[in-house]
């Protein structure tokens, strides 16, 4: 599923079955997004952080993984980022 024009965060979630981590729906959703609808247009200048651009709308997303504490930094969030906030965190693009 494509992202709604009303959708400016998505937060994924890891469950706990029996002794494994498994990804939520919308960590699955995050991930399908990121490698069929979305193009990746930047890297943070620490490299945890990937920018990538809508092609149906132009919005910029922030792929992140903000659970420091966890492995890999936990499940990933994709952030809705203004022109400016990228401008700020990517420079020129």
């Amino acid at each position: 599923m494509k992202l709604k024009s009303y959708e400016k965060e998505l937060k994924g979630n890891w469950r706990v079955n029996g002794n494994k981590l498994v990804a939520d729906d919308t960590t699955k959703r995050i991930d399908m997004l990121i490698s069929e609808c979305l193009i990746e247009v930047g890297i943070d200048k620490a490299g945890w952080a990937r920018l990538f651009i809508d092609p149906d709308d132009y919005r910029y997303w922030e792929l992140s993984y903000p659970q420091s504490e966890m492995h890999g930094g936990g499940a990933p969030t994709l952030k809705n980022l203004s022109k400016e906030e990228v401008h700020s965190n990517y420079g020129n693009l």
